[in-house]
């Protein structure tokens, strides 16, 4: 389901696209998200030319949500926005490490990011990511 604050996000979602770092790839990600005390927060990819060394745009919004707030941040929402090297938008979903990310601080998060050309979809975070990582149980079991 899309709301408002969605579309709104997705435009700062690109906007940090526009800021990323990355001279290696040239494939820039921003991520914009909304917190549960209503402030909004933005991250884009950074590059290292040790490839294990850069991070997403998406733990970057919640590393600066978290800096703001405190360890009780909780999302409500977040939006990926990406471009090729020629600056056109083009799919891109939270990778694994992200999706973790998104769900340790709100699994009933809408996430919006594009899937094909023109298309943009909204899921709850727990939707991205059956069987997460948790520390006591696991938050989804797969069926067998």
């Amino acid at each position: 389901m899309k709301h408002s604050g969605d579309a709104d996000l997705s435009v700062l979602a690109e906007r940090a696209a526009h800021k990323a770092y990355a001279p290696y790839s040239g494939f820039r990600v921003g991520a914009a998200l909304i917190t549960a005390q209503g402030a909004t927060y933005a991250g884009c990819n950074v590059e290292n030319a040790s490839f294990p060394v850069g991070c997403c745009a998406e733990r970057n919004a919640i590393a600066a949500a978290v800096a703001a707030e405190g360890p009780q941040m909780r999302l409500t929402a977040i939006a990926v926005a990406a471009l090729d090297p020629t600056g056109e938008a083009v799919a891109c979903a939270p990778c694994g490490a992200c999706r973790q990310a998104i769900l340790e601080f709100g699994p009933s998060a809408r996430v919006t990011f594009r899937t094909g050309d023109e298309d943009q979809v909204t899921v709850e975070a727990q939707a991205l990511l059956p069987g997460a990582f948790s520390f006591g149980q696991v938050s989804q079991r797969p069926k067998v």
